[in-house]
């Protein structure tokens, strides 16, 4: 049954956050949780957090971090306390809070709650083989569990490599109290001895977790589903450390039509695509804010402003809602036809239209128009969302290449793509070349592919500096909706 979670004992007060990790495009679902948060501490006036959670620093991009303050503040949320603006609680990016991490994971050493593991990648290999054989157990088999406090010591001060795990408890049950769902009960038989601190002294996302929202004050961890699972693991760590955990409050997943969890291979998951698209920000939070959550009345179109004067989580619906691309449509539509001409005006010159847009686009160009009048001809799909492709379907070939496969090299050269930091003509191009290589295509082929999937023309200024000015977002889904078309036989959608 849901419970009225806006109070907190003692009259805690209300501190929240989001916390997302900086390892590529802004996702609408840190948009959609990031606004639950910020409504939330809005409606009973408290503080709402930013944190960045990069202790996994072969992924993180400086790139990506910085995208997250633009994508969230196009769509119009802004936060109290951040990397970028500072607070009481900081350093903000965890990357940066090794040292407190260390310190409590000694804490949990030394009360007998952790320990140290100085297990080797080969024996961990060799315990998952045995129990993928013998069909008994999962999860680490607690082998340096026993070791003598004195021992651990001398074998961590002589250098040898280890890892901190968790103590979990051998018997009884964790109650997660998730103030939407109501308790959550798992038996500790399901939970292996976590790594709270990794070899190279960076802590795994448990650790670093609940010590931060602690050490932060955080009073209600607003977050996914998908983050149910991991919950009891950080319920236990409060109790090891001892401490007061937050109210849990476990938000439906974004679904794609068919209830599977949205993801970018079945609709656009960057925010920065539909900035890109021509989606208002305002409507594309109003859009967020009916994922799971009922303003009443039935009423659908609302303010920012409005929903925080309104909030309760009693609205929300545990359904898995459905992030419909057409429902979305419709709503910019009702924005747009809600703004005046002048209001209008401005948007649109804002958008795609401003005079930096086309300073990136006209060097392109120049030299292969006559007269003005021809401008707007030869760039329209600078301009545009989804193209058509009917006229040139007989130029989405490879010659001798079944087109599944055409369609599944074409999804290859994007996962390339989004694997790169950054943004430019030379990397589009080295990549396409690696990737035509790689594939046995010859460049003219694979180029032509990435041309017609990039414009709908066999024709276009120097392509890779097309991409690079038509943006990573359109890009990606332009290719990704090309693929599907030749890999359907042609079929247009």
């Amino acid at each position: 049954m849901l419970q009225d979670p806006t109070m907190t004992t003692a009259a805690r007060p209300v501190r929240v956050r989001i916390a997302p990790s900086p390892t590529g495009d802004p996702h609408v679902g840190t948009a959609y949780i990031a606004l639950f948060n910020y409504v939330f501490a809005k409606h009973v006036g408290g503080t709402f957090i930013l944190r960045i959670e990069d202790t996994d620093q072969t992924r993180a991009r400086a790139d990506s971090e910085q995208m997250i303050y633009d994508a969230l503040r196009w769509v119009g949320l802004s936060w109290d306390e951040g990397p970028d603006v500072g607070g009481p609680f900081g350093p903000y990016r965890q990357s940066e809070r090794g040292p407190i991490y260390a310190e409590h994971a000694r804490i949990l050493i030394d009360n007998g709650r952790a320990y140290r593991c100085f297990c080797t990648a080969e024996r961990l290999a060799a315990v998952r083989a045995r129990q993928q054989l013998e069909k008994t157990g999962h999860g680490y088999d607690r082998h340096c569990r026993s070791l003598p406090r004195e021992e651990s010591d001398a074998r961590a001060a002589a250098g040898e490599a280890f890892v901190v795990r968790l103590a979990a408890p051998l018997t009884g049950n964790v109650v997660v109290q998730d103030k939407l769902r109501g308790d959550v009960t798992i038996d500790v038989g399901q939970i292996d001895d976590q790594v709270l601190l990794k070899s190279d002294g960076m802590p795994t996302y448990h650790l670093a977790n609940v010590v931060d929202d602690h050490l932060m004050e955080i009073s209600h961890v607003i977050r996914a589903e998908e983050w149910i699972s991991s919950t009891p693991k950080h319920v236990l760590l409060y109790q090891a450390f001892g401490w007061q955990e937050p109210q849990w409050l476990h938000m439906p997943l974004l679904r794609n039509a068919d209830k599977s969890k949205i993801s970018k291979r079945k609709n656009p998951v960057s925010i920065n695509y539909y900035r890109d698209a021509g989606i208002l920000p305002h409507a594309l939070l109003n859009f967020l804010a009916l994922m799971g959550w009922s303003f009443g009345d039935d009423r659908e179109k609302f303010t920012l402003a409005e929903m925080i004067e309104v909030f309760s989580w009693e609205r929300i619906s545990l359904g898995g809602p459905v992030f419909n691309l057409e429902k979305l449509t419709w709503l910019n539509e009702k924005y747009i036809h809600d703004l005046d001409y002048g209001q209008l005006a401005d948007a649109f010159l804002g958008w795609r239209m401003r005079r930096e847009h086309w300073m990136q686009i006209l060097p392109l160009v120049r030299e292969r128009i006559k007269k003005l009048d021809e401008i707007i001809p030869m760039t329209e799909y600078f301009f545009s969302g989804d193209l058509d492709y009917s006229a040139v379907l007989g130029d989405l070939v490879v010659p001798e290449v079944a087109p599944a496969d055409v369609g599944k090299g074409l999804l290859a050269y994007v996962e390339r793509f989004e694997a790169r930091e950054g943004w430019s003509a030379a990397m589009l191009e080295e990549e396409a070349r690696a990737w035509c290589e790689a594939l046995g295509w010859k460049p003219k082929h694979g180029f032509m592919l990435l041309r017609v999937g990039s414009t709908g023309r066999k024709a276009s200024p120097p392509l890779f500096e097309t991409m690079a000015v038509l943006g990573k977002e359109i890009t990606r889904r332009r290719l990704r909706r090309v693929a599907e078309v030749i890999a359907s036989g042609g079929k247009v959608k």
